[in-house]
């Protein structure tokens, strides 16, 4: 398979499982596949797989992450910093892999995929050929 398919199916495969996943905190998703429903359903979760920070910075964790998934989403789809925001997703992704992991034990992690997700977003911060690219074309734009 070409890998410039590959790169633009992981950038996106990331991207909307971020959005996917705001959405389903801002109750977007109908109730029967979403995870937490709305905002106060993921602050609970977020409060479940992070039980050493006390319950009263729980929104700001769960807003700053939010944040970041929305910004790194959004990069990634429109291919602004690739690498990096590639990076700072499989970072982001692994933490939440771990929270998981310390917190519920490993079988989320693992059945939710997430250490995969992060694994593919590392991946992806290693692929350094642009396309279709924001980047690249203000490289071109750039240079001409």
């Amino acid at each position: 398979m070409n890998p410039k398919i590959i790169k633009l199916f992981l950038r996106f495969a990331i991207a909307i499982s971020f959005l996917s996943a705001v959405a389903d905190r801002f109750g977007l998703w109908n109730q029967a596949v979403s995870a937490w429903g709305n905002w106060d359903g993921f602050l609970e979760y977020a409060q479940l797989i992070n039980p050493w920070f006390p319950n009263a910075i729980i929104p700001t964790i769960g807003l700053i992450a939010t944040m970041a998934e929305i910004v790194f989403a959004l990069c990634l789809l429109v291919g602004i910093k690739t690498e990096f925001f590639a990076k700072m997703s499989g970072f982001l992704l692994l933490i939440f892999a771990l929270s998981m992991t310390f917190s519920t034990g490993i079988k989320g992690a693992f059945d939710y995929s997430v250490f995969t997700a992060a694994a593919g977003a590392f991946a992806l911060s290693l692929m350094k050929e642009k396309y279709l690219e924001l980047d690249s074309l203000m490289t071109k734009l750039k240079n001409n």
